[in-house]
């Protein structure tokens, strides 16, 4: 008798039971008796031979056994079953960090009045340092001589460095 190793990490092998059927497809097929059993007990006339039933035991044998087919290694119901997941899920994923890094803390604060907002946005700007006017022109003619080489590099931690290197001729 010939054995082989399988690999841990097959996890999806179907085992063949009847010839070339697998357990599901098996179950797919022996299905539509119970579900016609059921319905010959339970559907008036009780017990007895009617057309209906018939009928709707061979619609649900016909679909059972279209879902029992194998494409590409999986049955029918498998790949249907993943088309259902695939469409049912959200269309749009939102980003959702879990993490608290790079984020603004928001303390509870009392409530400020209007005034006191004013002057504490004027206080911000006011601290943010000015450039003199001919010192900002003189930032900008370096920027746009062709000599000069300006880089703009981003930080891992989302920092913005601005590298200019002026070229003396």
């Amino acid at each position: 008798m010939r054995t082989t190793a399988v690999p841990a990490q097959v996890t999806t092998v179907e085992d063949r039971i009847m010839g070339n059927l697998g357990f599901s497809q098996l179950v797919l097929f022996i299905l539509p008796f119970f579900i016609g059993v059921g319905l010959f007990i339970i559907l008036p006339p009780v017990m007895h031979g009617s057309l209906y039933k018939y009928m709707v035991m061979a619609v649900i044998a016909t679909i059972s056994s279209i879902l029992a087919i194998r494409i590409k290694g999986k049955i029918i119901l498998l790949w249907l079953i993943t088309i259902v997941r695939y469409n049912i899920r959200p269309k749009y994923y939102v980003f959702q960090k879990s993490t608290a890094a790079h984020r603004e803390e928001y303390t509870a604060q009392k409530a400020e009045t209007p005034e006191k907002a004013k002057t504490t946005d004027k206080a911000k700007v006011s601290e943010l340092p000015k450039l003199a006017f001919h010192d900002a022109v003189q930032v900008l003619e370096t920027i746009n001589k062709p000599g000069s080489n300006l880089r703009f590099e981003m930080t891992k931690k989302g920092g913005l460095n601005v590298r200019l290197t002026e070229i003396e001729d």
